[in-house]
């Protein structure tokens, strides 16, 4: 992929992660503890997406 893809797939998965872990803290602070957990994995997840494409990016 050429660097500006990468870039702007970062940039959409971080959106995708900042909202998630809004959606969490939400979930928590209304006592959803199992709401909040899925969520919280779901963040991780992307996280791990943005990581890989950060590492293909570095290169």
């Amino acid at each position: 992929m050429s660097g500006l893809i990468l870039k702007r797939l970062v940039k959409k998965l971080r959106k995708e992660y900042d909202a998630k872990l809004e959606q969490g803290m939400q979930a928590q602070r209304k006592g959803d503890i199992k709401s909040y957990a899925m969520l919280s994995a779901e963040a991780e997840k992307i996280w791990s997406e943005i990581e890989i494409l950060e590492a293909k990016k570095a290169k």
